[in-house]
């Protein structure tokens, strides 16, 4: 069956033409970097280390960035890469401390759920994604979360970006379905890895996701459906400066 995922949607609400050349007619649009295979490789160790797997987080590390490294193209700023490396091995030990910082006392409940859920009136397409990690408190609260890498931080205009939030209000809407949760007991959360921070290199913290929030995310997300299946490719101007389509083939 069908499906969209929270980055297609983000991919339509960012110009509905990129989304149509890249989801619809598959062609390649940004393959990533370096920022994406550090992110990739830490995403990983993360999974690990909250499921509290004996692995060698600093080895796992680099192996898997050099693997995520040798899937680019293009070769790659050196300098940046190595620093990395070290920036990579810096982060993994304030993982669980962090956790612990922040939730106390916590149970692990899952990590890299899967959704696959249907959405409201659409019979052609389902709400596809992963939950990084889920734990639950003694409070009775259940916490969905996501890491993020970034360089120093998020300001708080990102913070409060709704194409940044409406990632974890659509995740908690269809997830709270799935396992027959009160939305009302569940919190969401962003988890940041910091590359350039010399300390607190992990920082998490809550995400409002409120009834108002989830209407206007499910709002974006029906409008995203019905311009799809009616093929109405817009394209926005805004995005221009900002698409590797921009002044090719593709898009003039």
């Amino acid at each position: 069956m069908p499906h969209i995922s929270f980055s297609a949607l983000k991919d339509w609400n960012f110009c509905a033409w990129y989304h149509k050349l890249t989801r619809i007619d598959d062609i390649g649009g940004f393959e990533g970097n370096a920022y994406t295979a550090f992110g990739n490789a830490i995403h990983e160790v993360c999974e690990k280390k909250l499921l509290k797997e004996e692995v060698n987080e600093d080895d796992l590390f680099i192996e898997r960035f050099e693997h995520f490294l040798n899937e680019l193209s293009e070769e790659q700023d050196s300098k940046l890469v190595e620093e990395m490396r070290h920036q990579g091995k810096a982060i993994l030990p304030e993982i669980e401390d962090a956790l612990e910082d922040y939730f106390g006392e916590y149970e692990v409940l899952g990590s890299e759920i899967p959704l696959d859920e249907k959405i409201d009136d659409e019979d052609e397409y389902v709400f596809k994604g992963f939950i990084d990690g889920v734990v639950a408190t003694p409070d009775g609260k259940v916490h969905i979360f996501d890491w993020k890498t970034c360089s120093w931080g998020w300001d708080a205009k990102r913070r409060n970006s709704p194409m940044t939030t409406y990632q974890l209000t659509l995740y908690k809407h269809y997830f709270a379905r799935k396992m027959d949760i009160d939305p009302k007991n569940i919190e969401t959360h962003f988890a940041l890895l910091k590359r350039t921070s010399k300390k607190d290199r992990v920082e998490f913290f809550r995400v409002t996701s409120g009834p108002r929030k989830t209407e206007n995310a499910l709002k974006l997300l029906k409008k995203a459906l019905y311009n799809i299946k009616n093929k109405r490719y817009i394209k926005n101007r805004l995005s221009c400066r900002f698409c590797a389509f921009n002044k090719t083939e593709h898009c003039r």
